[in-house]
């Protein structure tokens, strides 16, 4: 029998997991939200989805999750369920808000899932610094700028199959949180994009134009940042 230490350590693991596992329960809200056509709502519990995304791995180093539980795999849960939030959903709502319709709706978001799978099971998708390599599947995010910006069906099927051969081209994407270069501003232009984006979901879409103005102006610079870093590399 394992000491109470150990067992309370495993417990701790056993918690981050359920934490990580909570995203399914997300998936499913937002799901539903999507059937409902409550675009607010989706986007809402897609953030929550995102918000667990972001803190899980902190958690699950402290608790060193892969040695107190070394049988089960938190990785691949990660996996599954941010598929399902940064790709599947996303595509879903895009063909249900009418921004993807027929034959070649149905087309776009099948190279927007198929591709996403080539970056979900490269091993080379992350750089020895953290950062990704090529374009990181975030079709949440595409999507909730899509949803803010309302561009037509050509200016939405151009970006989709633009981010899509993205994701074979060897360019590192800046991670906000983990990347060293430039993180200060990065980190602070992240906050800030995030607020304002709580603030779009909060208002409806479409929101003001000072809400467009400042997203695009922080995708740019994000972009601006990953392209200046894979140069500099």
């Amino acid at each position: 029998m394992g000491t109470s230490a150990d067992n309370s350590g495993r417990l701790a693991a056993a918690s981050v997991h359920v934490f990580t596992g909570l995203g399914t329960v997300t998936a499913l809200l937002a799901a539903m939200a999507i059937v409902h056509k409550d675009w607010q709502a989706m986007f809402a519990w897609l953030g929550l989805a995102l918000f667990i995304d972001g803190v899980d791995g902190t958690l699950a180093r402290r608790t060193e999750v892969s040695i107190k539980i070394p049988e089960f795999s938190g990785e691949r849960l990660d996996w599954i369920i941010d598929y399902l939030t940064y790709v599947f959903l996303p595509a879903f709502a895009l063909i249900e808000a009418g921004y993807l319709t027929g034959f070649w709706g149905i087309l776009l978001a099948s190279i927007m899932m198929i591709t996403s799978l080539y970056h979900f099971c490269d091993l080379g998708n992350k750089s020895d610094d953290g950062n990704f390599v090529g374009f990181p599947a975030i079709w949440n995010i595409v999507a909730f700028y899509i949803f803010v910006l309302t561009p037509g069906p050509i200016v939405t099927s151009i970006v989709i199959l633009v981010l899509s051969v993205l994701t074979f081209v060897p360019l590192k994407w800046v991670h906000p949180v983990r990347a060293k270069w430039a993180r200060p501003f990065t980190l602070a232009v992240t906050v800030m994009a995030s607020l304002v984006a709580i603030y779009a979901m909060w208002m409806g879409f479409p929101p003001e134009l000072w809400v467009k103005v400042a997203l695009v102006a922080s995708a740019v610079y994000l972009m601006g940042v990953s392209l200046a870093y894979g140069m500099a590399r």
